[in-house]
């Protein structure tokens, strides 16, 4: 009989295992197993197998696996299976498709019959690192032992139930107690009783005997008469010293508690010198190839490239306490949001009763601000008064912050005024436009340093000269002086209407007759652009066109030069009094063919007062080597656009606002009629009707040059001027109508609209789009121009003017000219989000109208087929034929059935 434990048995089953007969030996060999009875821990099993190879259970399956078949299954040994993971699922069709493939030469085909006759879809394979079985690996051939090797029970080890069974439990046994004297301790420490017990006799009231008992719960703070207690108290009569305590201890390592202070020193600056410690070139070429040198820089470059990008990125060493707890506790500080009036100008004489129609910031002097004022009449009442505002000279009056109510200079009009313009390359020429529809030109460099002393505290009141002899002095010395204008511009070439806006064009180029832009070589602003409702913009040159054609005789001369004199006006502008006429004169012809457009206000691409309004009168610098010694404007000629460079980075498209509120989309330069050969003005590009009245501002933002403000009626709106298919923000209307408007000349997001009840709306893209971020009243009147202005980095101001005459100056508070961190970039990315709005709604009109056309079309397409189409006179005819046809066959089968007619017979004919 073979033994589990037999050698033999276990070198037949590693050999003949795989095979059929294997399966009936080991099925033999197992009910042989079974049936012998399991030896005692006393016993020795004979012939037993050595301690590192014993003989395989009956489900277990040792086998050898070449390198190539590990790299197949993925069970490389100590690579894939290693003696911590050693456990392996391979699946049974991969180990089929392994025997197939690959035939005899597979280690798994001695084992086919076994796969075949497993009943899961995979098999467990165990690597065996210590050839326990004899080879390297083995198959486990039932799903319990599989169980059972995946996931071993928690039992004792062999060893552990030996132990057991050879160690019975025993109980302890009593035993008698044997004295060492600890109970006399006991007996000193235990408490006894040395004194008699007092006794308490408790007792009921005899008619209370038999009653029933009650018993209940009671609190014995709330109620002390329920109990009886008798605390401890010192008693003074008895003075009773302790002589002996007692008290337990227990032995505990030694604990000290100490503590210590430094010996103070008063502090003592020193200092060493050494020599620093160098390496040698073959130390240094080591270290420089060395591995560890290598792996540290690979492992800290990444962290070195960040922490130079963050340090690009940010400031490392700015004072983020310091910016965040800024306060200011003053007018201006960061909690004040409201506009505060810093100084305000009116004049009982020469304002009164009038509106102010234009208000201008001096660019060079701080503090001078110019103010055109007109009456305030109706078209019949001017026609009505005409002889009264004859006597009436129009004015603008320049004020100085130093003297708030008596004007500095006053510039004669030949007409009120409704716009005007200070030179940016020489601030001393101012240009304006007057209501009968002429341009005006004022020359006052005889005043400029009257008003820079103003600047320092000199003004109307200041004294006559130290020259002036006792007694002798000019009584008019300290009057407001009066300046007429230089020149004017003739009546028959100007425009038929009020000028409604004026601008000077850049320095850095000029416009030839033919409206291109050529280079601008003497470096001035010499050409003015300006705007009427008559239909025309007008651009003008202040240098003579030509030389005159005859010369004046020497007694006309003197005659106009004792006048000059005699009205203190200078001759800057001589050459063109009352005979000049503009350089080029574009038309506005309407898009549909009917009528032009009327101007009101106009925005050029490339503009000064954009560029002046950016900064402030510190940065503010004119050429002075230009205006040393004064400018002969007399001596300057017109070039011939042959010898000047064009200019071809210089758009010559600009935005205007018309009277009946349409935004168009003009160009300047002049086209050649094919047919006439003449030259004539290009219609506008677009036209837009957004706005429900006329239209009073047309402003280009001065951080982004595309982006247009509009105000008209009682509605404004924000554009971009590539953009045609409509304004990017456009306002709901308001209560009240919109008189002015203008942008911050410090925050790219935020700018002020003027209403006509006197209130100003101030808008913070940032912050809220749908309605204005704050809303102060500043006066009763209509509130007619709103001009900001920098007189320094703490210091913003913002003049309003209205209908009574007077012009108001506002400080702006922190919060309003304070831009916020990337304010442009985040007003930008505003309104590209605002363009992919609009190009988004437009995709889907479009696409929606192309949907309704093709619904249309289908519901036509319905309609056209349930209607019958019309038969022709042939198909109604044979239709008709056919009919009888079928009638004549009909009535012959009925005539055979009944019996008159045989089948051969054919029917009667019809009557």
């Amino acid at each position: 009989m073979t033994g589990k434990g037999s050698p033999k048995a276990g070198a037949k089953g590693s050999a003949s295992r795989p095979k059929s007969s294997s399966s009936a030996g080991s099925a033999k060999s197992s009910k042989s197993a079974k049936g012998k009875p399991k030896p005692s821990a006393g016993k020795k099993e004979e012939a037993a197998p050595p301690a590192s190879e014993c003989a395989p259970p009956e489900d277990i399956f040792p086998l050898v696996l070449t390198s190539k078949t590990q790299e197949l299954f993925q069970c490389r040994a100590d690579e894939d299976l290693t003696q911590e993971n050693p456990y392996k699922l391979l699946r049974k069709e991969d180990i089929l498709l392994d025997i197939k493939t690959r035939g005899v030469v597979s280690d798994f085909q001695p084992f086919k019959q076994l796969v075949l006759d497993y009943p899961e879809e995979e098999i467990l394979l165990v690597y065996d690192r210590d050839f326990k079985y004899g080879n390297n690996f083995y198959l486990v051939g039932s799903e319990e032992k599989k169980e059972q090797i995946l996931h071993p029970p928690e039992a004792s080890t062999q060893e552990e139930e030996e132990e057991a069974q050879e160690a019975p439990y025993k109980p302890p046994e009593s035993k008698i107690w044997i004295s060492l004297g600890s109970e006399v301790e006991i007996e000193d420490e235990s408490v006894k009783d040395h004194r008699q017990k007092i006794c308490f006799k408790i007792s009921r009231i005899r008619r209370e005997f038999g009653a029933p008992v009650k018993f209940s719960d009671h609190s014995a703070v709330k109620e002390k008469e329920n109990y009886a207690e008798c605390p401890s108290y010192p008693d003074k009569t008895f003075n009773i010293k302790q002589m002996e305590k007692n008290a337990g201890i227990q032995a505990i390592p030694m604990l000290v508690e100490a503590s210590t202070q430094t010996k103070w020193k008063y502090p003592k600056n020193a200092c060493t010198q050494y020599s620093a410690q160098e390496f040698s070139d073959e130390e240094k070429q080591k270290l420089f190839t060395s591995k560890s040198l290598k792996d540290f820089i690979n492992s800290v470059s990444i962290r070195f490239e960040i922490a130079l990008q963050q340090n690009e990125i940010m400031n490392a060493f700015i004072d983020d306490w310091k910016v965040l707890g800024e306060e200011e506790s003053s007018f201006g500080g960061k909690s004040d949001t409201h506009l505060k009036e810093y100084q305000s100008f009116t004049d009982l004489h020469f304002s009164k009763n009038k509106a102010v129609s234009f208000v201008n910031w001096h660019p060079s002097i701080p503090g001078i601000i110019a103010v055109a004022v007109t009456e305030k009449y109706s078209f019949e009442e001017r026609i009505n008064f005409s002889a009264k505002l004859l006597l009436t000279h129009a004015l603008i009056l320049i004020w100085s912050f130093s003297d708030p109510i008596h004007p500095q200079l006053l510039l004669e009009c030949p007409d009120d005024v409704y716009c005007f313009e200070f030179c940016p390359s020489d601030p001393s020429i101012i240009v304006g436009g007057c209501m009968n529809g002429q341009i005006a030109l004022w020359d006052i460099s005889p005043h400029m340093e009257r008003l820079q002393s103003t600047r320092t505290g000199g003004g109307k009141h200041a004294p006559a000269k130290a020259t002036s002899l006792p007694g002798f002095e000019d009584p008019h010395a300290n009057d407001t002086p009066v300046m007429r204008y230089c020149a004017v511009s003739s009546i028959e070439g100007g425009h038929k209407a009020p000028v409604t806006d004026v601008q000077w064009l850049p320095d850095y180029y000029e416009v030839s007759r033919l409206g291109t832009p050529v280079e601008n070589s003497s470096g001035m602003c010499l050409q003015i652009m300006t705007c009427s409702p008559d239909c025309t913009v007008f651009i003008w040159d202040v240098r003579t066109p030509k030389a005159p054609l005859t010369q004046m005789t020497d007694r006309k001369k003197a005659e106009e030069k004792r006048l000059d004199i005699l009205h203190e006006i200078p001759d800057t502008f001589k050459h063109l009094d009352l005979t000049w006429k503009p350089l080029i004169k574009v038309a506005l012809p309407k898009l549909d063919g009917g009528g032009e457009y009327s101007p009101m206000k106009f925005s050029l691409v490339d503009s000064h007062r954009d560029t002046w309004m950016h900064g402030s009168v510190d940065k503010f610098h004119p050429k002075t080597e230009k205006l040393e010694g004064g400018i002969d404007y007399a001596t300057l000629r017109v070039p011939s656009a042959k010898n000047l460079k064009g200019q071809s980075d210089v758009s010559t498209k600009f935005s205007l606002g018309t009277e009946d509120g349409e935004l168009v989309y003009a160009d300047w330069k002049m086209e050649k009629d094919n047919d006439t050969g003449k030259l004539s003005s290009s219609k506008p590009s677009n036209c837009f009707v957004i706005h429900d009245g006329l239209l009073n501002t047309v402003q280009r933002s001065p951080f982004l040059k595309d982006i247009v403000l509009t105000v008209g009626g009682w509605t404004f709106a924000i554009w971009k001027e590539d953009i045609m298919s409509g304004p990017l923000l456009q306002s709901c209307c308001s209560q009240k109508r919109c008189t002015v408007g203008h942008w911050s000349i410090s925050r790219p997001g935020v700018f002020f609209i003027g209403k006509e009840d006197g209130s100003i709306d101030i808008w913070d893209l940032l912050e809220k789009t749908h309605e204005p971020s704050q809303t102060q009243n500043i006066c009763t009147a209509p509130i007619t121009c709103i001009k900001p202005w920098i007189m320094s980095s703490r210091q913003h101001l913002l003049a309003v003017s209205d209908e009574q005459g007077t012009v108001y100056i506002l400080e702006i508070p922190w919060t309003i000219r304070h831009p916020s961190n990337n304010e442009k970039t985040s007003v930008s990315n505003y309104f590209e989000r605002e363009v992919k709005h609009l190009e988004y709604f437009e995709a889907r009109k479009l696409f929606r109208e192309k949907e309704k056309r093709e619904m249309e079309a289908d519901e036509q397409k319905r309609k056209t087929e349930a209607v019958p189409p019309e038969k022709t006179t042939e198909q109604l005819e044979m239709e008709r034929k056919t009919e009888y046809e079928e009638y004549l066959e009909m009535e012959k089968k009925i005539l055979i059935q009944v019996g008159i007619l045989q089948e051969a017979e054919e029917p009667l004919p019809a009557v």
